[in-house]
C-alpha cells in the first residue's frame, strides 16, 4: 500500500485534534509536552502540507477554521486506528516477553519466594513470574502435569520421578500457648511424649506433616490429631488459644515467639525436627534460563543466610 502526497503526519494532526478539544494551542502543547512556538510550528508544517489554513492565529488565541474543523472530523478515524495499532503492537511485545511459572509450598512462597524473586528481578527484569502456592503434594503435581516449569517444596525426601536440587534446611520447632504445661516444663521433651500427644496436624499432603510424621513414627504410630488444618495461620491461631501444640517452621513462627505469644518446647535431641527446602522440576526439562538462574540464586541466598545464622 503506497499512501499519496500529502498524507499528514499523525503526530500533527493529533496536536490539532487537541487544540479542537481543549479550544487553545498553549493547552494542546501542554498535553503533548512540547511549547507552544514549538506546536504552531507543527500547525504551521501541517498546513503546507495540506495546502489549508487550519488555524486562524489571533492575539486572544487560536481558533480552527473550518477547513481545520473539518480535517479534525476527518482524521478522527485515522487517529482511533492508530491508537488500536499501538495497542495491538504493545499486546504482541507483551505476549513475547519471556515469563516463567513456578509453583511452591505455603511456607516458602510466603518467606522465601520474595527474596529469590528479588534477586532474580535485578538479572532478569523482563521475566515476568507468575506464582501459584500449594501444598509440597499438589506443587509436586503440577510439575509432573508440566503446569509449573519449576517448584519448591519441602519435606524429608524428593518428590518420586521428578529432578531435584535442595536449597537448604528448615528447622521445625514444638510450640505451645504460654498456659500451656509445656511451655513452663524444665525437661527436655522426648520424641516418643511428642508422639503420643495429640498435635496440631496440616492437611495431608503437607511437607511439614510428612516430615514430622515420618520422625514420630519411629518411635510408634503417632497419635491422633487434636486437630487437621489447612493453614499456618489456622494452625498459630489454634495453638495461641491453648487447644494443643504444635510443630511449625521457625520461619512462620519467628515473630510470635519474640513477641510471647507462643513458646517453643525444648526437644531431647539435638535439632530432630527438620526439613530439606527443595527446588523440583520435569526430569526431561530440567530448568534452563531465568529458571536455573532462579534455582541457582535461591541456592546462594541460602547459604549465605545459613553462615549468618
Amino acid at each position: 500500500m503506497m499512501l499519496p502526497p500529502g498524507t499528514p503526519d499523525l503526530d500533527a494532526l493529533a496536536l490539532l485534534a487537541s487544540v479542537a478539544e481543549l479550544g487553545s494551542l498553549g493547552a494542546a502543547a501542554r498535553r503533548h509536552g512540547i511549547s507552544q512556538p514549538a506546536a504552531s510550528m507543527r500547525i504551521t508544517a501541517l498546513e503546507r502540507r495540506l495546502g489549508l489554513r487550519l488555524l486562524d492565529r489571533g492575539r486572544t488565541g487560536s481558533v480552527l477554521t473550518d477547513a481545520g474543523q473539518a480535517v479534525v472530523e476527518l482524521g478522527r478515524p485515522v487517529l482511533t486506528a492508530a491508537l488500536a495499532l499501538t495497542d495491538g503492537i504493545a499486546g504482541l511485545h507483551r505476549a513475547q516477553r519471556p515469563g516463567l511459572r513456578i509453583v511452591a509450598s505455603t511456607t516458602i512462597a510466603d518467606h522465601r519466594i520474595p527474596h529469590w524473586l528479588t534477586a532474580l528481578r535485578k538479572v532478569h527484569p523482563e521475566v515476568a513470574v507468575v506464582l501459584d502456592v500449594a501444598n509440597s503434594r499438589q506443587v509436586a503435581a503440577a510439575v509432573r502435569d508440566r503446569e509449573a516449569e519449576l517448584g519448591f517444596v519441602e519435606g524429608p525426601h524428593p518428590p518420586p520421578g521428578l529432578g531435584s536440587r535442595v536449597l537448604t534446611a528448615d528447622e521445625l520447632v514444638v510450640v505451645v500457648a504460654p498456659g500451656h504445661p509445656w511451655a513452663s516444663r524444665r525437661r527436655p521433651l522426648t520424641a516418643c511424649e511428642l508422639a503420643d500427644t495429640p498435635l496440631l496436624w496440616r492437611e495431608r499432603g503437607s511437607g511439614t506433616r510428612d516430615t514430622v510424621w515420618e520422625t514420630l513414627e519411629i518411635h510408634g504410630t503417632p497419635a491422633p490429631p487434636a486437630a487437621e488444618l489447612g493453614s499456618a495461620a489456622a494452625i498459630l491461631a489454634t495453638a495461641r488459644s491453648g487447644a494443643a501444640p504444635a510443630v511449625v517452621s521457625r520461619l512462620i513462627v519467628a515473630h510470635e515467639l519474640r513477641a510471647g505469644t507462643l513458646r517453643a518446647v525444648p526437644l531431647a535431641e539435638s535439632n530432630p525436627l527438620t526439613r530439606k527446602f527443595r527446588a523440583i522440576w520435569h526430569r526431561r526439562t530440567p530448568p534452563t534460563g531465568p529458571a536455573a538462574e532462579l534455582v541457582e540464586l535461591a541456592a546462594r541466598i541460602e547459604a549465605a543466610r545459613t553462615q549468618r545464622h
